[in-house]
């Protein structure tokens, strides 16, 4: 590296060229995660749920944790969405329309002990999930 009197430019190439090797860096100029993220970047999404489904917790848990396959509004594209709640998959049946967040794991991975899973349910048919678990609203129908 250049450390003389005049090297002000070339520290400043370099330093362009070695932030390369960063793999955030990358990530990021090159808009490589809102590429790969079925939402786009948005925080929410609207889909059509296309069936429920029973996932297997991972080790060391045992269980099997409900979820729906959502098909996006936006863009057709079909995810898994977690639904978070004990006995909230009841209020969820297929045909609806449900909003999807992401579920908050690290790095937009996924959360806990559910492999795979990036996304949770948030509301049913414009009435919360949660709402609807405690009680407190009805379910409208379509």
């Amino acid at each position: 590296m250049g450390k003389g009197l005049f090297a002000g430019r070339k520290l400043i190439e370099n330093r362009k060229k070695f932030r390369w090797s960063d793999k955030r860096y990358v990530r990021r100029t090159l808009q490589l995660n809102v590429k790969a993220d079925p939402l786009e970047g948005a925080p929410m999404a609207r889909g059509i749920v296309l069936e429920k489904v029973g996932i297997e917790a991972r080790q060391p848990n045992s269980g099997i944790r409900k979820a729906v396959r959502v098909q996006l509004i936006k863009n057709g594209r079909q995810i898994t969405a977690f639904t978070p709640g004990d006995g909230a998959i009841n209020f969820i049946d297929e045909h609806d329309e449900v909003i999807v967040e992401k579920i908050g794991g690290r790095m937009g991975r996924s959360m806990g002990d559910i492999p795979g899973v990036r996304y949770k349910v948030v509301k049913v048919n414009n009435t919360s999930l949660n709402e609807l678990w405690r009680g407190r609203k009805e379910k409208p129908l379509r």
